[in-house]
């Protein structure tokens, strides 16, 4: 059956192609600035940020407490003493937060940016220490995830700084064996549940520490480590009290283990 023509339709589609075609942008041309001294400031801007860079400023000059020997990350198989304060502050300022026990915290030698020298620390010591915005996250692991923490930290950087734990590493690099027990020498549950202080970035899956990703039932505290260390150290300065360092030992590593860890040849 011949189709009939429709005068309508061919009527639509001459409108469509009498159609100018869509106008293509303009092509931009980019330059790339880079940001110096030679530009100028902007004073309305400046304006804004004066008041506030003062304040700033004069609240880094402000004396929190006396550390008579300073706190130090230590160096080539040193213990990082200044990291086991860090996280042994984390550890007594989970456990309110939680509402219970947290024998475990761990954070990242990486994170911290600076010593303590000895004297008086300032806000603005701290600010250098932890320059970072890394809150805490409490998780549960089992004891035996608690052991693997230990041991990759180890692995990646001859020990994280750990609260709550004693790690001793024995034998030949080829055929090293670690034990992990608890502060007080017993020995730890693998199949018992813990709750675990530790960062948000490290929960994420900074610095090569996988098994935290596995920690279960997370609580973020909304709380940065930078303010824990702050208030701490505030408390300690209204407290007559000086800040000490913790004592060493946590760590058991004897050289041949540390050159074989730096070596990457080291066999857990």
């Amino acid at each position: 059956m011949p189709v009939k023509p429709d005068p309508g339709r061919a009527l639509l589609i001459l409108s469509l192609l009498s159609l100018p075609l869509a106008a293509q942008p303009p092509s931009v041309k980019t330059e790339v600035i880079p940001i110096t001294e030679a530009i100028p400031e902007d004073a309305d801007i400046q304006k804004v940020i004066a008041p506030l860079a003062a304040e700033i400023k004069a609240s880094f000059g402000l004396p929190l407490v006396e550390a008579p020997q300073g706190l130090f990350r230590g160096r080539r198989g040193e213990e990082n003493l200044l990291g086991y304060w860090v996280s042994d502050v984390m550890r007594r300022a989970a456990q309110p937060l939680v509402g219970a026990p947290v024998p475990f915290a761990i954070t990242n030698a990486g994170g911290l940016r600076a010593n303590l020298r000895p004297g008086q620390l300032k806000v603005g010591d701290i600010f250098e220490l932890m320059p970072f915005e890394n809150e805490m996250v409490v998780i549960e692991l089992t004891g035996a995830e608690v052991i693997q923490v230990v041991k990759e930290g180890l692995l990646r950087r001859g020990g994280e700084p750990c609260s709550g734990v004693k790690a001793k590493v024995e034998g030949p690099p080829e055929q090293a064996v670690l034990t992990v027990t608890w502060e007080d020498g017993r020995p730890i549950d693998p199949e018992a549940t813990v709750k675990v202080a530790t960062t948000d970035y490290l929960y994420g899956g900074g610095d090569s520490i996988p098994t935290l990703k596995k920690g279960r039932k997370p609580f973020t505290t909304g709380v940065t480590l930078r303010q824990m260390l702050l208030d701490e150290c505030t408390a300690l300065g209204k407290a007559k009290k000086e800040l000490v360092s913790p004592a060493p030992g946590r760590y058991g590593i004897p050289v041949p283990i540390q050159e074989a860890i730096r070596d990457k040849k080291l066999k857990l």
